[in-house]
């Protein structure tokens, strides 16, 4: 059933992804920054399996929205001390950003269904 919701599939690649690049991360950031953002990461795929399955999802799509906020700026922060390429940080951006999108039109749907 999570299949067939765009937003799991696209983070569910996103995550994967993500734990990708951080294997290259500098060994010094390996316990801080890393950990930070594998859990938000984390944080997020639970999120959105949590909102799948319940009644009134508003509330764990802000959570979702809030992590997603907190994971552009890990990753802005590791694009300026160079621990990801241009790239990777216009790749992330990108993700991000239309995971954001997914979730703010599923808030919208939901609110248009529910009043």
């Amino acid at each position: 059933m999570k299949e067939n919701y765009p937003i799991f599939v696209h983070w569910y690649k996103t995550l994967d992804w993500i734990f990708n690049i951080l294997e290259h991360y500098p060994r010094k950031v390996r316990f801080t920054l890393t950990t930070r953002i594998s859990n938000e990461a984390l944080n997020t795929l639970e999120w959105i399996i949590e909102a799948i399955y319940s009644k009134d999802r508003v509330p764990v799509i802000d959570k979702i929205n809030m992590s997603l906020e907190k994971q552009r700026i890990f990753f802005r922060l590791s694009f300026d001390r160079q621990y990801i390429s241009m790239k990777q940080y216009k790749y992330i951006s990108n993700d991000l950003d239309t995971i954001g999108k997914m979730a703010g039109g599923w808030r919208k749907q939901y609110y248009e269904k529910n009043q």
